[in-house]
């Protein structure tokens, strides 16, 4: 009997309380411009945050593999050493393939979602 009561109130809830995480600001209230909310979209928000983070990923991979020439310049005939060198240039190159991807892949969605073709 605990177990049917709990499940109602959680499924209560369930249905419940989405109305008041999605209720909106009156951003005209004096009392809402002075807590600094962003005025833009919250999909816009995240895809800010999406391509900061893929163009960082492209920079790290980037400079990763420029490391990894240095590596495999200076292992001097070291096959050990130029072994890891060449183990480094490719997972920089496997890291710009999927930046480069994920921001392909990232800007077609945004299209199709936005109803607009390539």
């Amino acid at each position: 009997m605990k177990n049917k009561i709990l499940s109602i109130i959680i499924s209560l809830a369930y249905f419940f309380l989405p109305t008041k995480i999605l209720a909106q600001w009156n951003l005209e209230d004096p009392a809402v411009k002075n807590l600094n909310l962003p005025e833009s979209p919250i999909f816009g928000i995240i895809s800010n945050i999406v391509f900061w983070s893929l163009g960082m990923l492209e920079v790290i991979s980037f400079g990763a593999f420029a490391i990894a020439g240095i590596m495999y310049l200076t292992a001097a005939g070291d096959e050990t050493q130029a072994g890891k060198a060449k183990k480094a240039m490719t997972y920089s190159i496997i890291g710009i393939v999927v930046g480069l991807s994920g921001f392909v892949i990232f800007k077609a969605a945004v299209f199709l979602l936005n109803g607009q073709m390539f």
